[in-house]
């Protein structure tokens, strides 16, 4: 949670009384009559414990807005690979709407949109999806879709595939993410939104058929997803 400027105030003068206190009370006169008492040991511990805490909540608090924007620079990449910058005039990361996901199997019962617009008209829109089932676990990625339902592009954000195998879902690893280029419900079947091997149009990796067969079917659900709220996305 961000915090205003008047509580990361208040937190920083918290911690300044405390550590105040914890110097009035480890000075050398104080410490000589307490050191014979058994409570010596446990309220050392405890005052060292109480500031580490404070000192921790004050810096988590400073670093939040670094880390945030940090954040905002990530996605900001990611969105600018699968949505060409000329598509858009508008802040995507602030342009943005939430859609109902749960019937589509890319583990999320909802869906943050980002809608790229160009003079005030929607040209695109870009959102994180899952493959769930991925050979080794889920596959994160994220898909930009222009307008009429064509893919404008897909990457891999993060998996758990075969280093040398299904991680030529990568585009570092290969080429095979581009392939989805310029793809659609409207250009491909049903059937062939498949891999090769599956009677589809998408190569699969030799030695390593689940993951790209697991992906080229989330790529599909992502779409089918598209076109149910196709017209409230590009018609906001």
């Amino acid at each position: 949670m961000k915090l205003d400027p008047t509580t990361l105030a208040r937190l920083k003068a918290q911690a300044a009384i405390c550590l105040a206190w914890l110097q009035r009370w480890l000075e050398p006169a104080h410490l000589a009559q307490l050191r014979p008492k058994l409570e010596f040991q446990t309220g050392v511990l405890a005052g060292f414990a109480l500031l580490a805490s404070v000192l921790l909540g004050v810096t988590n608090c400073s670093t939040q807005d670094l880390i945030q924007q940090r954040l905002d620079d990530d996605l900001k990449n990611s969105l600018a690979e699968v949505v060409p910058a000329d598509l858009h005039d508008n802040d995507m990361l602030q342009d943005t709407k939430t859609i109902p996901s749960a019937d589509y199997n890319i583990a999320a019962k909802e869906t943050l949109v980002y809608i790229a617009k160009k003079s005030a008209k929607v040209t695109a829109v870009c959102f994180k999806l899952t493959a769930p089932d991925g050979y080794s676990g889920a596959i994160n990625m994220i898909m930009g879709i222009d307008r009429d339902g064509n893919i404008l592009g897909v990457r891999v954000l993060s998996h758990k595939e075969t280093p040398g195998l299904g991680d030529k879902i990568e585009a570092a690893k290969s080429n095979w993410i581009f392939s989805f280029v310029g793809r659609s419900l409207d250009n491909l079947t049903p059937t062939q939104w498949a891999v090769k091997k599956d009677g589809g149009e998408f190569d699969q990796f030799a030695g390593a058929t689940i993951t790209p067969r697991k992906t080229v079917q989330a790529i599909n659900r992502g779409l089918l997803l598209f076109k149910a709220h196709q017209a409230e996305l590009i018609n906001p």
